[in-house]
């Protein structure tokens, strides 16, 4: 796992998933099954994962405000919702043993897979509604936002879009909004999985790197326009990634 082919390949996965999650959302569905394949057990391969994730969200939250896009105050409502419900998902799935986890995670992967290919770009479908949610549901849908992310945190930005589309915020701001919440419920699910013992720091390391770069190009992305290309691609890799997992192959 040490090698240096192993932590180059870390290191561009990340840097993928940056760019990805920057934008939308799901590229822990990369990163995560990448360090299962270089050998990481899934509840290791899953913490190890948030250092970066909590990385990528700082960078790019820098970049987003550098890009003149500032949403602190509509965030405050939705990070302590999210936040707690993070503590919960993460304690929740720590308790999971590696196969347990790597086959839920595997049946995740499968279901987000049908939302990723409909979206067809990531963000035309999630548009402003005509009315948005009422405090109490958008309070329960931010808490069931980090009760996920906490758990599992694969594709918890797609989740969080959609939400917080359905609260009325522009898809830029969403966007922007939507990192400094997932690198805050990140950070307060980190040391559930630090004190746990399940992060592997040299691969986390590597993998922090690319998710740097990523964040920091997929903010500055999503601010003049985003690209989308790059779903189909992600999709046949969650296929094969979830088969294996899965133990279909």
């Amino acid at each position: 796992m040490a090698s240096l082919l192993a932590m180059s390949a870390l290191a561009l996965g990340g840097f993928a998933a940056g760019v990805i999650n920057t934008l939308a959302g799901g590229g822990s569905l990369l990163t995560v099954p990448l360090l299962v394949l270089l050998g990481l057990p899934g509840a290791l391969a899953n913490g190890t994962n948030r250092i970066g994730i909590l990385v990528q969200n700082a960078v790019a939250a820098w970049r987003f405000r550098a890009e003149g896009v500032r949403v602190f105050r509509e965030t405050l409502p939705v990070l302590a919702p999210v936040s707690v419900g993070s503590v919960v998902g993460a304690v929740a799935i720590s308790r999971l043993a590696d196969q347990t986890f790597e086959r839920a995670f595997g049946l995740l992967m499968l279901a987000l897979l049908i939302p990723t290919l409909r979206e067809a770009g990531g963000r035309r479908a999630m548009r402003r509604p005509a009315r948005p949610w009422p405090p109490a549901a958008a309070l329960v849908a931010n808490f069931a936002v980090g009760l996920y992310g906490g758990a599992f945190q694969a594709g918890v930005g797609l989740a969080l879009l959609a939400v917080l589309a359905r609260e009325g915020h522009d898809l830029v701001r969403a966007n922007a909004i939507k990192v400094i919440v997932v690198g805050a419920l990140t950070a307060v699910a980190v040391p559930v999985f630090v004190l746990s013992g399940a992060v592997a720091w040299g691969p986390a390391l590597a993998l922090a790197a690319g998710y740097a770069a990523g964040g920091a190009l997929g903010a500055r992305l999503a601010v003049r326009g985003g690209e989308r290309v790059i779903r189909a691609a992600l999709a046949l890799a969650v296929v094969a990634l979830a088969g294996r997992m899965l133990g279909l192959y």
